[in-house]
């Protein structure tokens, strides 16, 4: 994972040049702090949110991210996660997601009422099982508090049929005076219901959609959300050509100033209720993404080669060995395996299987011991 260790020399900044810093933090008692982070997952989205203690993830980077956002997630000190959202069943936000699942307590999954066939969508769901999690189903207008903030769904709102894009589950976060507004892959129809909705748009920041393609980010979408404020995660000289010119240009003119984790690397932003301060300068760049090949499709789970590598290591796993009655547990987990279940790559303890099921475990659906 390119940026959950960024080397870009930080600093503060606020957007307001001429206020001294004492005055941009001073915080009234009734506020509450809530940081959120663009992590550099490349082509990729993953965003972590901390508020008074709380934590939250939507998405979680590609297969191959698993073990840095675990990591990166672990160094912040999480125990558990409040709320893991994953936008939708493409492996490029929800591809470390059941490693996540797997290491941390979890509180609620929120995912969008949408089946995909792809192994990176079958494991998230065997990690949820296995964890005997319950999934919510992301419905427009529901609210959820996360420490001293909030946060409302605001999509998907019909069924898009095959279009994975559309069914990406947007929400609006709000803490005190400040907001944040996140839509995964969605589209410009996808948009255009988010605006139907009647649902409050009005943001300080905007999360680009769709990693800045010109398939999302609409002209009248950005006039009703009215950032000061766009992060674009995309990864460096990406194939699909992102961030796209026109929504570069859209930024300019509107005076959205942009942030890029493609050109400045993990991007975060502290929110005291009143003022946004951030890690790192706007870009100044209007570079924009380069399509290197006219025939890919964007509505196609891009080819891992972590995907390839599950699919071999389950196929060749098929020997028991003689060693029968015994299975493998994990910390935190519900169910035991056998040697070998993907679920066992982050930490295992071998046990005998009459003493797991004397503890109530019950077998792992996946490698079924």
């Amino acid at each position: 994972m390119a940026g959950c260790q960024n080397e870009a020399e930080e600093s503060a900044y606020t957007g307001e040049e001429t206020v001294q810093e004492d005055a941009v933090r001073e915080v009234s008692s009734a506020e509450s702090s809530m940081e959120v982070t663009f992590l550099d997952v490349g082509q990729a989205d993953c965003i972590f949110i901390q508020s008074e203690g709380h934590y939250m993830l939507v998405d979680a980077g590609k297969n191959e991210d698993g073990d840095a956002i675990v990591s990166f997630l672990s160094e912040k000190g999480v125990d558990r996660l409040d709320y893991v959202i994953g936008t939708h069943p493409h492996e490029d936000h929800i591809g470390g997601l059941d490693e996540v699942i797997q290491a941390f307590h979890i509180g609620t999954v929120i995912l969008p009422d949408k089946i995909h066939t792809s192994q990176t969508f079958e494991d998230v769901l065997g990690a949820v099982e296995e964890k005997n999690l319950e999934i919510t189903l992301a419905q427009p207008g529901d609210t959820y508090t996360l420490g001293g903030g909030s946060f409302t769904v605001l999509s998907p709102n019909k069924d898009y049929g095959d279009t994975l894009n559309n069914w990406s589950v947007g929400i609006r976060l709000v803490n005190g005076g400040n907001s944040f507004l996140m839509t995964g892959d969605g589209e410009q129809e996808a948009e255009a219901d988010i605006l139907s909705t009647g649902l409050t748009l009005k943001s300080d920041v905007l999360k680009a959609g769709h990693h800045g393609s010109e398939t999302s980010n609409s002209s009248r979408f950005l006039d009703a959300v009215q950032p000061q404020y766009a992060v674009i995660s995309c990864g460096k000289d990406n194939q699909y050509g992102h961030p796209d010119l026109s929504v570069l240009d859209a930024f300019r003119d509107r005076g959205i100033s942009v942030f890029r984790t493609d050109e400045q690397g993990t991007v975060t932003a502290v929110s005291d209720g009143n003022t946004i301060t951030w890690n790192l300068e706007p870009s100044r760049s209007m570079e924009a993404g380069v399509r290197q090949t006219e025939t890919d499709s964007e509505d196609a789970e891009p080819v891992n080669q972590d995907n390839r590598e599950k699919d071999t290591e389950e196929a060749q796993d098929t020997v028991r060995g003689e060693e029968e009655d015994i299975v493998y547990i994990t910390e935190t987990g519900e169910k035991y395996h056998r040697a070998g279940c993907q679920y066992l790559r982050n930490s295992s303890q071998e046990i005998a299987r009459g003493e797991a099921e004397a503890r109530g475990l019950t077998p792992c659906s996946k490698c079924n011991p």
